[in-house]
Parts: C-alpha cells; structure tokens; sequence
C-alpha cells in the first residue's frame, strides 16, 4: 500500500488571486490552481468588489493580505482546506462596525 504524504516544508507560494462573487482562486508557483469557496471567508464575503479587489501577496506569497476588510488568508490554509478561525462573535462585531460607518 503507498501512502501520499504532504511535505510541509515546500509549501507552494501564491503567484496570483482571482476573486469572483463566491470564489476565491489562487494560482500556485507549483502550477496548481486553487479554488475555494468565498463563504469560508466572510469578511470577504461581504466586502465589496472594490475592497476584494485591494490585496497584496505577504510573506513572498505565503498569504494574502486586505487592509481595508482586515483580512489575511494563508497558503497553507487554502491547500489544507481550512476556513476562517474567526469566531462568529469577533466577525458580528466587525460587520457590526461596518453597517454603522456605512
């Protein structure tokens, strides 16, 4: 029996994003292109496309940054998988803030 592993240690970097209305697609410095769904990040979800449209690589592309909606999502998150950690409570009282600015 063979058995896939994952070698953590050559984590690919991101080259590129797309963001749709429900899709986030990061293209991959290994030529992989992933797609995951934009609900698993609701800051981003509820950013406007402007706001989506406003990010920067970090890390050398270990991970997205967006100022404006207070946002980072990992390279490794995205491969594994992995959605926001915020918690329900912490992202109510952000869009709470917004609502109020807006």
């Amino acid at each position: 029996m063979t058995s896939l592993t994952v070698d953590l240690l050559e984590i690919p970097k991101i080259q590129t994003i797309e963001i749709t209305d429900d899709t986030l697609s990061v293209d991959l410095s290994d030529g992989r292109t992933i797609a995951v769904p934009l609900a698993w990040y609701p800051r981003l979800l509820h950013g406007s496309v402007e706001e989506r449209n406003s990010w920067r690589l970090i890390g050398s592309g270990d991970g997205i940054h967006w100022n404006q909606l207070d946002e980072d999502v990992s390279v490794k998150n995205i491969i594994l998988g992995q959605s926001s950690a915020e918690s329900q409570k912490s992202f109510q009282r952000w869009l709470n803030e917004r609502q109020a600015k807006g």
